[in-house]
């Protein structure tokens, strides 16, 4: 099997050996593939279950002290968050280029995450909670969003140049049915009575179980990429001596980044469109609760047409995307999510309300998905993980931005609705970057 190994940039000893040049290399397997894809649909649960339709709306509706404090609340951690991730981010892609071996790494960050979730089933209803919860949660998030980016960076070492477009997509479809599946086992085996496994109402007890089947379901699915995916070769550097090439590394590659204007542009854009979907992440389930009056069956039963919706689009742009390109198809879905965006803002109806929010599910999946098989595309080989390191700063560096305005926003007006419109501006901004990216090229080695 031959990976496109990162390589060395100081040292000839440091690099692995080199693909004999007859030939091309052979292809990954299917199984490799599948399990690499099928992290998508172990990771999603947090995503869905954690951040957006579940323990979000809890914490807001249920632990703080009121709704709109509660929002605040969850948008500063969110903020916070983003922003270790987006300084952090960088550094450990540099490091796993030095190191070789992705693997390790992503499996350090999934454990973290698995663990912060399943002891947010301690959280109870109740204001002391507060500090306990946003702790747990901006762990767990840290964990899921490290985790991806040594993710993200095996795709191309697995997956032909001419077949990105299609897994990367099939990976965002895998993760929004893996959300769809957990959603409804959490919707009807535990949060709406009488459930199927009988777990009382008291002290919230039936939505505090979400979180330890949302740990569990991330660790059984998570284990097929880590048997079955092969791992780029390791470099054979002790850790000390990986970090402190990083650091040169990361440096040289941020100055060389004006000999890569195309990437930094394309980073630049996704920096704002990014931090919207962050955002809207972070206080879908909430706005829907607050503005529409939704209980948490109801939210849960949205996420789900949510899942639904977002799983269909990922899957099916994915062959748009090799087709015609993953900036077309960005652009596209960026289009798509600003319209109906702008809608939700502005309806009272709650069937206009489901209408726009399945609308903009269609577009949420194609645009990470292109994003990712963009970066693929154009990243050179020698620093890809480190690439899509900054890939996670561009998406985290401005990501505290999002949620503080919408926080600060709400406070100030008294008005989610208002506070929301940060999504859709933050959407315009990057639709009007991404037309200045040109597109990938899809020859590089």
């Amino acid at each position: 099997m031959y990976y496109r190994a990162p390589m060395s940039i100081d040292s000839h000893a440091d690099r692995p050996a080199a693909r004999p040049a007859s030939g091309p290399p052979p292809r990954t397997p299917v199984r490799a593939l599948v399990s690499w894809a099928l992290y998508d649909w172990a990771n999603s649960g947090f995503a869905a279950l954690v951040q957006t339709f579940v323990f979000a709306a809890y914490f807001a509706r249920a632990v703080a002290e009121n709704e709109t404090l509660g929002t605040a609340w969850w948008g500063n951690m969110m903020g916070v968050a983003g922003l270790v991730i987006g300084l952090g981010g960088p550094l450990l892609g540099a490091v796993a280029d030095r190191a070789g071996r992705r693997k390790p790494w992503l499996a350090a960050f999934t454990a973290l995450c698995i663990a912060a979730t399943a002891l947010l089933w301690c959280v109870r209803p109740d204001p002391v909670w507060v500090w306990p919860a946003l702790l747990l949660a901006g762990i767990g998030t840290i964990g899921s969003e490290y985790a991806m980016i040594f993710y993200n960076a095996m795709l191309p070492d697995l997956a032909d140049k001419a077949r990105i477009g299609r897994w990367s997509g099939w990976g965002w479809g895998l993760g929004y049915a893996g959300g769809l599946v957990l959603l409804i086992l959490a919707l009807y085996g535990l949060v709406q009575p009488p459930g199927w496994f009988g777990i009382p109402r008291e002290e919230a007890l039936n939505v505090r179980a979400v979180m330890p089947l949302t740990a569990l379901w991330y660790l059984v699915f998570c284990l097929p990429l880590f048997l079955f995916t092969p791992d780029a070769p390791s470099a054979r550097l002790p850790l000390g001596r990986a970090v402190a090439g990083a650091v040169t590394q990361l440096r040289g590659s941020l100055r060389d980044l004006r000999n890569h204007r195309h990437i930094a542009l394309f980073l630049l854009a996704r920096m704002f469109y990014n931090d919207g979907l962050t955002t809207m992440f972070a206080f879908g389930g909430i706005y829907a609760a607050a503005a529409f009056g939704m209980d948490s069956s109801e939210v849960i039963v949205f996420g789900i047409g949510l899942n639904v919706t977002a799983g269909l689009g990922a899957a099916s742009f994915a062959w748009l995307d090799d087709r015609v390109g993953p900036r077309r198809t960005i652009l596209l879905s960026l289009i798509g999510l600003t319209v109906p965006g702008a809608a939700i803002l502005v309806v009272k109806s709650k069937t206009l309300f489901w209408i726009f929010g399945l609308a903009i599910g269609i577009f949420v999946g194609p645009v990470q998905a292109s994003s990712r098989s963009w970066l693929a595309h154009a990243a050179p080989a020698e620093a890809r993980t480190q690439m899509f390191g900054l890939m996670a700063l561009s998406g985290k560096l401005t990501s505290f931005l999002g949620p503080f305005l919408v926080g600060w926003l709400t406070l100030a007006t008294g008005s989610q609705r208002l506070g929301m419109s940060a999504v859709v501006g933050l959407f315009v901004i990057g639709l009007a970057g991404m037309l200045f990216v040109p597109e990938a090229t899809r020859d590089r080695a």
